[in-house]
């Protein structure tokens, strides 16, 4: 692999620039691109893992949304300020660190996992430190992405990100289902923890352009309170935020009871169902762009959300397999939908110098909503059912819609015109 470089704005892009692959045409995001891929897929095995190992410890509904919240809950507690220092430090470095973190954490479940040493206290643990470096890594990885795509490519770049963490969504839940089924969840978190060194290669190697290093000075609690006086005052900020809240603390519901509902089906089955799940997203991606064309983001956002819920809805009537792959396909296509439209609103809703601090807001209401959505909706489960919360679920989605006509979506309100200087 050659040595990595920096990516010059090109004034006039070429007919190949313009498509979704031109991203691809560039040696610096390509490279990256096929790590992160790796290192998703690497991630999805761990889900598949920890979920299917909590319930051969216990069926309890909590306990087992709980390892999708253990995994999230962290956003509470360090992503605004993991955004702030993405503004403040070499994000290049703060990324090795944090690839560091996630790889210990892994193999430190992983060992443990195949010692036999695993309680689900002990796995709840684990999956939260997982999730601890995740959150102070994600400010820092999506807000380096102008720097290693020209901007031309930008919002391709920003499409090929989605599509390539769905290829390891559909890959990676079936293999590790596989690998689970024939060694366990020990080596599917060893195989995680493998999975990051093709980002730390990458990192170890990137040379950051003069020009396009983090801001240096200034106190990490100013930079906080300079973000949150922006958001408060930036309506498009707003509108974001808050439909990412309501759409993701009921979205949560389908994947956090996923293992509880595809128990019958066995490990391999579960991995399969999530795989399934990707590739309706990998479809779901491939037509976004035309489906942008036809109409606006808030229509396609409410269409997507409507179908999200029906497909929850039918999920807690616990169908049969091929029927259940069925709906899991259908949600995958429509969870892209939306998410995609608000990933693009998020990554363009403030100036470059906010960049990092904005998108940490994002992941704050955003995995935050699903943590605190899939320990909600595993309490109610425990109490009521699957089927009955799974349909409350989808009436709370349905419901949601309604904050379209208050909080509208306007992606790239904020151009890309200094996309690569911060």
């Amino acid at each position: 692999m050659s040595e990595l470089g920096s990516v010059s704005p090109i004034s006039l892009p070429t007919r190949r620039q313009r498509t979704v692959f031109g991203p691809l045409h560039e040696t610096l995001f390509r490279s990256l691109w096929v790590a992160a891929v790796v290192s998703y897929t690497g991630t999805w095995m761990q889900n598949v893992g920890a979920g299917w190992l909590m319930t051969s410890l216990t069926m309890s509904p909590l306990m087992v949304g709980l390892v999708q919240a253990a995994s999230s809950i962290a956003v509470f507690l360090v992503v605004l300020p993991a955004g702030a220092v993405a503004d403040v430090v070499d994000r290049r470095k703060l990324l090795l660190l944090t690839q560091l973190w996630m790889v210990l954490a892994a193999a430190a479940l992983g060992v443990l996992t195949i010692a036999g040493a695993v309680t689900p206290t002990l796995l709840l643990l684990f999956t939260f430190l997982m999730g601890f470096g995740a959150v102070l890594n994600d400010p820092a990885w999506q807000a380096i992405t102008p720097e290693i795509v020209s901007r031309e490519n930008f919002t391709a770049g920003i499409a090929l990100n989605s599509a390539g963490f769905n290829v390891a969504r559909a890959v990676g839940p079936a293999l590790g289902g596989l690998v689970i089924f024939a060694a366990g969840s020990g080596l599917a978190f060893l195989l995680n923890a493998v999975s990051f060194f093709g980002v730390i290669y990458f990192l170890l190697r990137w040379k950051r352009a003069p020009g396009r290093t983090s801001i240096t000075t200034g106190h990490m609690l100013e930079t906080m309170l300079d973000g949150f006086r922006h958001m408060r005052g930036s309506g498009t900020m707003h509108a974001v935020l808050v439909r990412t809240a309501v759409f993701s603390v009921s979205a949560g519901a389908l994947l956090a009871l996923l293992p509880l509902l595809s128990h019958a089906f066995g490990c391999e089955g579960y991995g399969l169902m999530l795989g399934i799940f990707g590739v309706g997203s990998l479809a779901g991606a491939a037509i976004l762009s035309f489906l942008r064309h036809m109409m606006s983001a808030d229509a396609l956002v409410a269409s997507a959300t409507s179908v999200l819920a029906l497909a929850t809805y039918a999920a807690g009537r616990r169908p049969g397999f091929w029927a259940f792959a069925l709906i899991m396909l259908v949600a995958g296509a429509a969870w892209i939908q939306i998410l995609a439209s608000l990933n693009v609103c998020a990554q363009t809703m403030s100036p470059h110098v906010m960049r990092a601090r904005a998108i940490s807001m994002y992941l704050l209401v955003l995995q935050g909503g699903f943590a605190g959505g899939a320990a909600l909706w595993g309490a109610i489960a425990e109490r009521i059912g699957l089927q009955r919360s799974l349909q409350y679920a989808a009436l709370a989605l349905l419901l949601g819609i309604a904050a379209t006509v208050w909080f509208r979506l306007h992606p790239l309100a904020v151009e890309p015109n200094t996309i690569g200087m911060d």
